[in-house]
This record gives C-alpha cells, sequence and structure tokens, in this order.
C-alpha cells in the first residue's frame, strides 16, 4: 500500500451495514495513527458499519490485543484494523517493531476466523508517514477500512 498503485480498490465496495470492526491503535505518533483512524471511521460511517476502538502502547502489543479481544470478547468483530506508525530511527529497534508486528499480523490471519487488516505505517521519516494521511500516497487509513469492508464480504460468501 505505498502506492496508489491499486486503482481497483474503489471500486465495488459491498454492502455491510451490519458488520462490526474494531480497531486497534498504538499510543506512539498518535498524531498520525489518530488521522488513520479518522480515515477509516469516515469510510465506515458512510457504510453503516459500527466499530470500537481499542489502544495499546505500541505496535508490539497490536497483537495481543488483537488475540485477547477475539478470545473475550461476546461480540465477535467481522474484521479488525490494526494501526501504527513506525518511523525508522537510528538504531535496529525500528526492524525489530516492524518484523514482530508483521509476523504478528501474519499469524493472527492465519489463526483468527476473522481477517486482520494491516494498517501500519513503516516509513522512513515523518513526513512519509503524513503523505500517506491524505497527501500524495493517499489515506491509508480509508484504504485500510475499503481493504475490511471486501475482506468482510469474501468472508461472509466463504464461509456460507
Amino acid at each position: 500500500m505505498a502506492t496508489k498503485g491499486n486503482t481497483q480498490l474503489h471500486k465495488g465496495i459491498p454492502a455491510t451495514k451490519d458488520a462490526f470492526v474494531v480497531l486497534v491503535v498504538t499510543e506512539w505518533n498518535s498524531h498520525i495513527v489518530k488521522k488513520l483512524e479518522a480515515g477509516a471511521k469516515k469510510i465506515f460511517k458512510a457504510a453503516g458499519v459500527n466499530t470500537t476502538t481499542l489502544t495499546v502502547p505500541g505496535a508490539v502489543e497490536i497483537a495481543f490485543a488483537v488475540k485477547q479481544h477475539y478470545t473475550h470478547s461476546k461480540r465477535m468483530p467481522d474484521a479488525y484494523i490494526v494501526f501504527g506508525t513506525v518511523i525508522q530511527g537510528d538504531t535496529p529497534h525500528f526492524d525489530y517493531v516492524c518484523q514482530s508486528v508483521t509476523d504478528g499480523v501474519t499469524h493472527l490471519n492465519l489463526s483468527l476466523e476473522c481477517p486482520v487488516i494491516f494498517g501500519v505505517l513503516t516509513v522512513n521519516t515523518e513526513e512519509q508517514a503524513i503523505e500517506r494521511i491524505g497527501g500524495k500516497h493517499g489515506h491509508k487509513g480509508e484504504e485500510a477500512a475499503i481493504t475490511a469492508l471486501k475482506m468482510i464480504a469474501l468472508n461472509r460468501k466463504l464461509i456460507k
């Protein structure tokens, strides 16, 4: 999702008015993450989708929050979207965090009965993150919401 290369994304958005989506957002870089979340909520409001938000300290904690919510929630979601922003620093910490959150979301997608949409920005600079919340690279929060709607529809079709 680094460019506006998916010209088909906004086409054929399925109706999922009864859907419920859990957004998991990080506190780190909250000024960017809140805009990702707002973009997703805008799409969901237009689609009549209910959401709730869980907040975690950082990206590494995302997978735990999703798994715990899925295991203990009384209302099963149709999808999760995880939002965070990891910005390259001077140490290898960036690589470890990015790998950890990517592996965690991949594992969740293979083990849960609903999709987990990856909305974590992994960028070299804050400017690159800003370009992805409504700048020249589109709005990755909105794109994640559209992806969730499409995956909910696909999942419903597959489990019929």
